[in-house]
């Protein structure tokens, strides 16, 4: 599942390339065809991402809300311009134009993650659009404007010059702002959208007073915003927290310090598109950890395999329908 990072990449991406542009939008798999027809046409005029979903606002006052849940992208092509302030697929910042442009010394990850051409659900390179880093180029269109449409497109809006291809979210509907504010109300703070020692204070006063366990309110999107599978694992391992305490049970300090590190992580998240949860790596590890996430986490998909810290086995669990990867040494 695309966690928080990913979707603010996301909406860093449509602020630099669809807003302040007219759109073309069309449901080519025919199932968001009338809210499509009413987009086209239309102005982008603003961006925001809260946790995992992201709003996009057009003239009048209408907005789109996409949530990607487990299997949703964004694929991009064309004339792409890359947010400066975050890194690119391949390191590189500023304009790319995605037709035909090779990689100087690329990090290659073969789990498609940080792509320029697809934020989302990792995907399999495919012929007219690269979906992931596992190729030597970004893409591979000829001169063919807009490109062809592969697979099932929810919603696919096109400028001059830049086209993105929703496939497979969970939510893809439009909203008036009303609807938008009383969505955003029900989440929890997001380190990148709310006042940082605010949101604190809102996750900790919730947290404390809960009998449900940790590993259970890390991923509730109502307790924080953009806490997924692998942020929750790593949070909870590297604040040697035991997943099953109650929430009510964890001292303040260590609540308070796993906000303080989600704020920290996700805005590492957000920069290089990569989930890097392991500090202080020598230049050689950490290009390591950039291309493969078996050595970028401590125990995130690591099931059977040595603690990096202890030598125990770490061990993984069906928590609420999704895996809990823990230490049951260092998080005893």
């Amino acid at each position: 599942m695309p966690e928080g990072h990913s979707v603010h990449r996301i909406a860093r991406q449509f602020d630099r390339n669809f807003v302040g542009r007219a759109v073309t939008a069309s449901s080519p798999q025919g199932r968001f065809a009338e809210g499509a027809a009413i987009l086209s046409g239309r102005t982008a005029t603003e961006v925001r991402a809260v946790g995992k979903q992201m709003f996009l606002e057009f003239d009048d006052d209408l907005w789109l809300r996409v949530h990607l849940g487990m299997y949703g992208a964004w694929d991009f092509a064309g004339e792409i311009l890359v947010d400066p302030t975050i890194a690119s697929a391949n390191g590189r910042m500023g304009q790319t134009n995605q037709r035909g442009t090779d990689l100087a010394d690329p990090i290659l990850d073969a789990a498609g993650e940080n792509s320029l051409t697809s934020i989302g659900a990792p995907r399999r390179a495919r012929v007219h659009v690269r979906m992931s880093e596992q190729t030597t180029g970004l893409a591979d269109e000829g001169d063919e404007w807009p490109p062809p449409i592969v697979g099932q497109v929810r919603l696919r809006l096109l400028t001059e010059a830049t086209c993105a291809d929703l496939r497979g979210p969970t939510a893809c509907e439009l909203q008036t702002p009303d609807e938008v504010a009383a969505t955003i109300a029900k989440l929890g703070p997001d380190p990148l959208v709310d006042d940082v020692a605010e949101g604190e204070e809102r996750f900790t006063s919730v947290v404390r007073r809960k009998p449900t366990s940790i590993g259970l309110l890390l991923m509730d999107q109502n307790v924080v915003s953009g806490i997924g599978n692998v942020y929750r694992a790593e949070l909870l391992f590297r604040a040697r927290q035991n997943p099953h305490t109650p929430g009510r049970d964890v001292p303040e300090e260590v609540v308070r310090g796993l906000w303080r590190d989600w704020v920290r992580l996700l805005a590492i998240g957000v920069e290089t598109g990569q989930m890097m949860t392991m500090d202080d790596l020598d230049p050689d590890a950490y290009r390591r950890a950039m291309a493969s996430r078996d050595d970028r986490h401590w125990v995130y998909h690591r099931a059977g395999l040595p603690c990096r810290i202890c030598g125990t086995s770490i061990v993984v669990e069906e928590a609420a329908g999704r895996k809990l990867y823990w230490c049951p040494s260092c998080q005893a």
